[in-house]
């Protein structure tokens, strides 16, 4: 399919964020031209959906890949991750970029120049603002003019990433004059810092303290901050891989109140808890914010469902469990220092995990035929609300006529036992290892050309292009 003529989806179920109906599904060029009956099918190209689900790519609105971190590298980079978010039926993701060099356009253009050769899906980004002082202030306003309407910052990483509240309050206040949204990473940093000395101290070192240095009343605290900052600021507010039960509280309590805040959470926040990182190989199931408990996994499924949180994002960052042996990527072997680094003191896992091509075949199963959340709720999390919030929709998250088309034929019989084996990251394990998945995307498209059909990768470096975004829709 090399999109020189039409391609014409016949009689497939099309499910969008607030309907579903039988329809075909006409794309010319990059587009999609038109939905509807019966449409002539002289000169196209002829796919049979009957039996067949037409989604909407995915839209992941935080991944990380190629990211420095401890000595080592995030295992993926913006090839193979794009890769493994096209195989899971993502096919726009958005990567933050780190403020890394002294201005940041310098920052971003290092960025791109990462990117762009290998990027084998659509992308943009987001820009870390790690450090504040006049020259940043001023530049802030040109991220509009370079399509990268958002900027996030941390409460949490003294000394690395954090800045302070009232720096905070003043990126977010340029912020809102420009239509940047401000992402927030919620926790509590000084607490941090004394628990995690405490616990070394102690001779605490295996992978669970990461959890128990990091506890979840700093995370609630931080996102009420975050949300008074928003009141106070009058900016929107997206935060993100709410973790927390008691983080959905707060998220309710401010938007209640009128405060444009957001939220997201991620799948691992969904389904595990503490309890995995006592496991032997707790160390896989090391990222920040850390796994919570039971309670905390049903409150924010409650979130989902109610509609206090907007999207599902990953935080895809992932590193090997053992680096030391290589495994075989593309027929080559590869191995990348990981998780092994820090099996001896936990502050040295690299913390992050693999998500970006899990997301959706997971949440289908374990959240759409479980009853948790509706299909059209799916389409909303994971494409159409992240599509809307940060400026790409009706371009991406959305079957509609000018619509890019990025279309995923699922097959909502299709069964299959996941894990690491099925899974396209560039890593050695897989947090899903042997669970049974009903549902599964059988052929992705990025702007009209076939990208991964069944097993087979079609796509390639470089195919991906950069998003230049707008300003977002506060939802």
């Amino acid at each position: 399919m090399n999109g020189s003529r039409p391609i014409l989806i016949r009689n497939v179920d099309v499910l969008t964020a607030s309907e579903k109906f039988r329809a075909d599904i006409l794309v010319v060029g990059e587009k999609i031209h038109t939905i509807g009956v019966d449409i002539p099918t002289e000169n196209c190209e002829i796919i049979d959906g009957s039996g067949l689900t037409a989604m909407p790519g995915g839209v992941d609105v935080h991944t990380h890949f190629d990211l420095p971190m401890f000595g080592t590298v995030s295992s993926d980079d913006h090839y193979t991750g794009h890769k493994a978010a096209a195989f899971g039926g993502t096919t726009t993701v958005i990567d933050f970029v780190p403020l890394d060099k002294p201005t940041l356009e310098e920052s971003i253009a290092a960025w791109r120049e990462k990117a762009d050769p290998k990027a084998a899906i659509d992308f943009s980004f987001h820009m870390n603002i790690s450090r504040w002082n006049e020259t940043i202030a001023r530049e802030i306003p040109r991220l509009v003019d370079w399509g990268i309407p958002s900027i996030k910052v941390f409460t949490a990483y003294n000394n690395r990433l954090r800045i302070s509240d009232g720096e905070i309050f003043s990126a977010m206040r340029i912020a809102k004059e420009y239509g940047i949204l401000t992402m927030l990473h919620a926790e509590n940093g000084d607490v941090i810092e004394t628990l995690v000395q405490e616990a070394l101290s102690q001779g605490k070192t295996t992978p669970e303290w990461h959890a128990h240095t990091r506890p979840s009343w700093g995370a609630v605290e931080a996102t009420l901050r975050g949300i008074a900052l928003a009141a106070q600021s009058g900016a929107p507010l997206y935060i993100v891989h709410m973790n927390a039960g008691g983080e959905v509280d707060q998220l309710a309590y401010g938007r209640e109140k009128g405060v444009p805040v957001m939220g997201e959470t991620c799948p691992q926040y969904l389904f595990f808890t503490v309890e995995h990182l006592r496991r032997p190989d707790g160390a896989k199931w090391v990222c920040s914010p850390p796994m919570r408990t039971p309670e905390d996994n049903e409150r924010l499924w409650q979130g989902l469902a109610q509609g206090i949180l907007q999207t599902v994002g990953t935080d895809h960052c992932p590193f090997f469990y053992d680096g030391t042996r290589p495994i075989l990527y593309e027929g080559k072997p590869i191995a990348i220092p990981g998780k092994e680094l820090g099996k001896d003191d936990f502050t040295k896992i690299p913390n992050g995990l693999p998500g970006v091509g899990d997301r959706l075949p997971i949440l289908w199963t374990y959240g759409v035929r479980t009853g948790k959340i509706s299909e059209n709720q799916f389409v909303a999390l994971n494409c159409t609300n992240p599509a809307k919030i940060f400026g790409l929709y009706p371009q991406k998250g959305a079957l509609l006529p000018g619509s890019d088309a990025d279309i995923v034929l699922w097959d909502l019989n299709k069964k299959l036992t996941y894990g690491v084996a099925v899974a396209q990251h560039r890593t050695d394990y897989n947090l899903y290892e042997g669970w049974e998945l009903v549902g599964y995307p059988v052929k992705v498209f990025l702007r009209g050309q076939l990208i991964v059909d069944g097993d087979q990768w079609l796509g390639k470096a470089g195919q991906g292009r950069f998003l230049k975004r707008t300003p977002g829709t506060v939802l």
